[in-house]
């Protein structure tokens, strides 16, 4: 039976359509249906709801005034402008996945053909003048993910946040907001997941239920309504479709995966060189050395200090000899020096480059070099002027750069950043030529200067991949840049905060993120410092780095026993590096970041539906098959729960198999245990232990030890094979520089492994895909929980001795470009 609401829809629809000038002219509900969604109106607000994609709907409206400009910074122009057909409804219209339904006031509701409600509207949008709010229904039992770098727990659930990206040195647990402004999170939900992402560069803001418990909002003071909501059901689809309408991350260069030592700052040259020498002395694998403000001259970005770097081009060249990649900050506000010979003011005068004031003036702002102007990077010229500042460094060989200070900051101001009023003037393909203020495009100016400088790297080197590090971005900003948490603390809380700062930025569309290693501001102690390289060595970018005044941070500073702890995870790093940037390139195509919550990869691993993190903080994916079990309170020394997912489980370390199918003895100490499919392993922490498994199915590839990326690897390609249902693996390799991928060199291979009813192993190699050869002449082979039972293996054409090394099963093959199935029995 169709709903009341249903049924006073279908008769508003023939009402109008029988008397469309009465309705039109009292103001009342009516709606066009359009081949790819639906035009509706009621009480002066205009509604367009339309498909891109059966299961993404964007939403469109506005209030007394016509739809804005359909423009957008964010989302990419192919998918904005997709479209697939609907069918029409009584109530508004349905796709292959999702069903639509709008009431008379304009309240929407979203449900799947199952019958599952996934948004619904709570009330109209409420507008007040060009402000809206934006209510949908929340249940208890909703959980939310995502918005960028925001501090505080995985879930946002109960909490409310602002979208204003602001230089928050020394940011805590609470603050909000801080660097980047990302508009975007998951609702996940009994096990189902919905994306949605609010494209508006203003000032919004977001409220999980913080206001009323039964409601999630957002909204803005100004600017359009204009939203996606896309539907999984699984969280691996909505990260696939958030990459699809903003972009993934490019493949990165293969160096940006290693170790890299950076300080505030490192000066003079020398100083650079011998810590460049200690890590090398010390065998401590590392790819980067960054350069903070202080190589510059008086901090003027472009610049070199020849006094404190009076051999900075011979500098870099040693270093590269070495295998060590310089990273050099370029912040984007330019001195403020006419009739000085300073040639990135100079041409950016002459280009008319600079942000202005209402009157016409250029803006003028105190920072790092003191008076300084800042580029309108809303204009393409500008960007393209921007980019061509980088020709000297590229050529040099500096080999990436970081742009920092770009929320913009500015200091001596209360706000923190440029008036409110500061004039921009978007001159850019796909948008109309405006001028627009500041509280428009604060939020995409970082972004922006990002992409201007990625472009520009582009251009300057068009075979080079580009790396940039941003602190400031928007939605989209992962096209361009890398990112950070910015200036965290050197605590325990902050430690301990990384982990769903950095997998919320990964739900954000940033897959390559880190956070200071050691904590930027203040001193580390030394347990503290080791146990921060530990669980660093697990996510996707590793840097240690450290704010002036403070004590040194790097690996050596504490001694030869902590040495040994934190050498051992840099290591181990190096040696899971095919596995690491494999997942990266899976990244590059998929968007799914290489940090992961567990719900992302396990979203019904509890009984109830609720997101297995809830229960097993500080525990994250480091790629697809690795769980990393850090200490949720890494300071305490008490025993602490650890939550894998149910299956059958291996310890990384010792290769011990561990069967989560059913209930065991172990305590939970939050007495949880209806609702959790297993009970959790009690695990007593240690100083040089950091817990991790590999899920059972896996096929892990492992290189030997280099001491950088670039270094290569003396020996046999290892597969560690982890049998179970759907066991398989993957390998992608390339020349980690180039773009050269793109028209075939490269390197795929897939494995797979069977256990037959026999008791035997069948491991398939494939064949290599691509025209890149790999390093390896040999493959060694290491089964875990599998027990051999005649200590062979067979190929069509050889037989070989198993051996049995610790608890591993071992055998070593010859590498064949044609792929080779073998048999373990």
């Amino acid at each position: 039976m169709p709903s009341p609401v249903g049924v006073r829809f279908a008769s508003l629809l023939t009402v109008l359509a029988l008397f469309p000038a009465v309705a039109a002219a009292q103001n009342e509900f009516k709606c066009l249906p359009r081949i790819n969604g639906v035009d509706c109106s009621a009480y002066g607000t205009t509604l367009q709801v339309t498909a891109l994609r059966d299961d993404v709907i964007r939403v469109r409206a506005a209030h007394q005034a016509p739809l804005p400009e359909d423009a957008s910074w964010a989302v990419l122009s192919a998918a904005r402008t997709a479209t697939v057909a609907v069918t029409p409804t009584t109530t508004g219209f349905s796709t292959k996945t999702l069903l639509l339904a709008i009431t008379p006031d304009l309240r929407l509701t979203i449900s799947d053909h199952l019958g599952n409600v996934l948004q619904q509207d709570a009330e109209p949008i409420n507008w007040q003048g060009n402000r809206f709010r934006i209510r949908k229904q929340k249940h208890s039992d909703d959980h939310f993910f995502g918005l960028g770098d925001k501090p505080g727990p995985l879930d946002r659930a109960g909490e409310a946040f602002a979208m204003w990206n602001t230089d928050n040195f020394g940011w805590q647990e609470s603050s909000d907001p801080i660097y980047k402004s990302i508009p975007f999170f998951i609702n996940f939900r009994a096990g189902r997941a919905l994306g949605i992402f609010l494209d508006n560069t203003w000032r919004t803001s977001f409220d999980f239920g913080r206001e009323l418990p039964d409601q999630y909002s957002f909204g803005a003071p100004n600017g359009p309504v204009d939203y996606y909501v896309f539907y999984g059901p699984t969280p691996r689809q909505v990260m696939q479709t958030y990459a699809w309408l903003t972009g993934p991350t490019p493949l990165p260069p293969l160096w940006t995966l290693g170790f890299q030592q950076s300080r505030y700052s490192y000066v003079p040259e020398s100083r650079v060189l011998d810590i460049a020498a200690r890590l090398r002395a010390d065998h401590i694998p590392a790819d980067a050395i960054y350069l903070d403000i202080d190589y510059q001259k008086v901090n003027r970005p472009f610049t070199v200090d020849p006094d404190k770097f009076p051999h900075f081009s011979q500098m870099i060249q040693q270093l590269a000899a070495n295998h060590f990649h310089i990273v050099a900050i370029t912040d984007l506000h330019i001195a403020n020096l006419p009739n000085a010979g300073y040639a990135p003011y100079d041409t950016g005068t002459a280009g008319d480059h600079f942000v202005k004031n209402p009157d016409g003036t250029v803006y003028t702002g105190v920072v790092w070099p003191g008076p300084a102007v800042f580029p309108d990077f809303t204009r393409k010229l500008t960007r393209d002027w921007w980019g061509t500042l980088y020709r000297q460094f590229t050529q040099e060989g500096v080999a990436g750069f970081w742009n920092d200070m770009n929320e913009p900051a500015v200091f001596n101001v209360p706000t923190k950043t440029m008036p409110d009023d500061i004039q921009h003037r978007i001159d850019e393909p796909g948008f109309l030529p405006s001028t627009a203020s500041h509280l428009e495009i604060h939020n995409v100016f970082g972004m922006e200067n990002s992409r201007a400088t990625y472009d520009g790297l582009l251009a300057l080197q068009p075979n080079v991949r580009p790396f940039v590090l941003t602190r400031a971005s928007y939605a989209g900003g992962q096209r361009y840049a890398a990112t950070w948490t910015g200036d965290n603390s050197s605590t325990w809380n902050h430690l301990r905060m990384t982990v769903p700062q950095i997998v919320n930025l990964g739900l954000s569309g940033f897959g390559m993120t880190g956070a200071d290693v050691g904590g930027f501001a203040g001193s580390p102690p030394p347990d503290l410092l080791t146990k921060w390289l530990e669980i660093a060595a697990f996510q996707p970018i590793d840097r240690d780095h450290a704010a002036k005044g403070t004590r040194d941070h790097e690996p050596w500073v504490d001694g030869p026993e902590q040495l040994t702890i934190r050498r051992r995870y840099i290591e181990e790093r190096y040696r899971l590096m095919p596995y690491l940037y494999t997942t990266a390139e899976e990244m590059s195509r998929t968007g799914i970041p290489i940090m992961r919550p567990l719900f992302l990869e396990f979203p019904n691993a509890t009984s109830d539906g609720h997101p297995l993190d809830l229960d097993a903080s500080g525990e994250f994916l480091f790629g697809p098959d690795l769980l990393i079990a850090a200490s949720p309170s890494p300071e305490e020394v008490a025993p602490y729960e650890v939550h894998l997912p149910p299956g059958i489980w291996y310890d990384y370390w010792s290769g011990d198999r561990l069967d989560r199918r059913t209930q065991t003895s172990a305590r939970d100490l939050e007495q949880r245990d209806a609702k959790l499919a297993t009970q959790p392993l009690l695990i007593t922490p240690t100083l040089a232990d950091l817990p991790v498994y590999v899920r059972e199915g896996t096929i892990l590839p492992i290189a030997p030890l280099t001491q950088s990326t670039e270094e290569i690897p003396n020996g046999p390609l290892t597969l560690r094979i982890y049998p179970g249902p759907d066991c398989h693996g993957d390998l992608y390799q390339d020349d980690g520089k180039s773009f050269a991928f793109r028209s075939g060199s490269y390197l795929r291979i897939h494995y797979s492994c069977e256990e037959k009813s026999d008791g035997t192993l069948a491991l398939h190699i494939g064949a290599q895909q691509g025209t890149y050869a790999p390093w390896w002449k040999q493959i060694r082979i290491e089964t875990y929980g599998w027990t051999t039972h005649r200590g062979e293996a067979t190929t069509p054409t050889e037989k070989l001795k198993l051996h049995s090394i610790g608890k591993a099963s071992v055998v070593t093959i010859p590498n064949d470009p044609a792929g080779v199935d073998l048999t373990l029995q």
